[in-house]
């Protein structure tokens, strides 16, 4: 899973949500699967109800969060988007060009791993495959139309 947005508070008193997103857009999520908010440390489904963008953000109504207090609770927290195994068998970002934030092509995305903790990208270069943390801190933009991942890659991960 990744984080692509956050609970900014709520809107009214019946538990709309206003949700900021960083580095994603309201175009990212797929209004009918589920996101997650965390809990002690586990992603907790929500299903979203309504979904009105404004510019990058969102009014949203999640399945039951129904009152002030149910959205006061999750103010703050990350919501997150599942991006593993697609219906097909395929990985979501499977076949999507990396970009590097200084704009240089890095290679395309051929798996990933799920290491608990700390889900890596497989990516092929020019010079062979490197594994490359897919962690919210490092991914700056994913474009669903052109398949590209735009990411702060550490240094030291990629072939010389």
């Amino acid at each position: 899973m990744i984080a692509v947005a956050q609970v900014l508070k709520s809107n009214g008193t019946d538990g709309e949500l206003l949700l900021g997103f960083n580095g994603f857009g309201p175009e990212d999520i797929d209004l009918m699967e589920p996101v997650f908010i965390e809990f002690d440390g586990l992603p907790v489904p929500f299903f979203i109800e309504s979904f009105t963008e404004k510019g990058n953000r969102a009014l949203v109504r999640l399945t039951g969060i129904r009152s002030l207090a149910d959205a006061d609770e999750i103010t703050g927290r990350k919501v997150f988007i599942e991006y593993g195994e697609e219906e097909d068998g395929g990985d979501s970002v499977s076949g999507w060009t990396v970009i590097d934030e200084d704009g240089t092509v890095v290679g395309t995305v051929d798996g990933y791993e799920d290491i608990p903790g700390n889900t890596c990208l497989w990516v092929d270069t020019e010079k062979g495959q490197v594994l490359i943390p897919f962690h919210e801190d490092l991914v700056l933009s994913m474009d669903k139309a052109s398949k590209t991942l735009r990411m702060t890659i550490p240094s030291g991960l990629l072939p010389r």
